[in-house]
């Protein structure tokens, strides 16, 4: 009677390597650049290359419109890479620790730190 081999059982690799398995990680921005994407796109993509807490060096993109990051602003880091953007794997959290929200945003705002704004456009044009 012939036996089976074990399966060799395939781990899956991180897609977010540099965060050792943590949801976020805090950092310092030590440079703020812009990048353009892949060939059929055609933009200017905000992006910062910042250091980790464990002392790592990463390029994480900017979301949303506007921004007031700086050099040593201290941000934190989650996993997502920008689609058409090469070699960057992390986003930042927007409205954590120096990083503020997006101003003036009616949509999605959780994903963009933007607190409820208490007028509508409409209410400011009337007095």
């Amino acid at each position: 009677m012939r036996r089976k081999k074990p399966q060799n059982k395939q781990v899956k690799e991180s897609r977010s390597p540099l965060l050792n398995k943590a949801p976020q990680k805090k950092g310092v921005c030590s440079q703020i650049f812009i990048m353009k994407p892949k060939k059929p796109n055609s933009a200017r993509r905000k992006v910062a290359k910042i250091k980790l807490s464990n002392g790592e060096t990463l390029k994480a993109y900017i979301q949303g419109e506007g921004h007031n990051l700086q050099e040593h602003s201290v941000v934190m880091i989650r996993g997502g890479r920008a689609q058409d953007l090469p070699g960057v794997k992390y986003k930042i959290v927007r409205g954590g620790l120096d990083f503020g929200g997006v101003i003036g945003r009616q949509t999605a705002r959780s994903k963009y730190g933007c607190v409820e704004c208490k007028y509508s456009s409409v209410m400011l044009i009337i007095p």
